[in-house]
């Protein structure tokens, strides 16, 4: 499964990837990059699964939607990864 994460990821335009990066590991996907995940997944709604529901919905009704741990531990790092990190003093 790794493998489709980096070949779909590797499908996103450098400003789609920049807009995954600046939303963090847990930020809600705008439509447009929901939209750009379906293209380099296959087509609409091809990405579903690449990004997933959390439950809440916006002002509008629509559900928020977040990549997929595993998605998002490919783009951020694993969470132990991550509190590994070293710190700035």
């Amino acid at each position: 499964m790794m493998a489709d994460i980096a070949a779909v990821l590797g499908r996103l335009t450098p400003e789609e990837l920049d807009g995954l990066r600046a939303l963090g590991p847990a930020g809600h996907l705008p439509r447009h990059l929901t939209d750009a995940l379906d293209r380099a997944a296959g087509g609409p709604g091809a990405g579903r699964g690449y990004y997933v529901p959390t439950g809440s919905v916006s002002a509008t009704g629509g559900p928020h939607l977040v990549l997929r741990s595993d998605v998002s531990g490919w783009l951020f790092g694993s969470p132990s990864q991550v509190l590994k990190a070293p710190r700035d003093a």
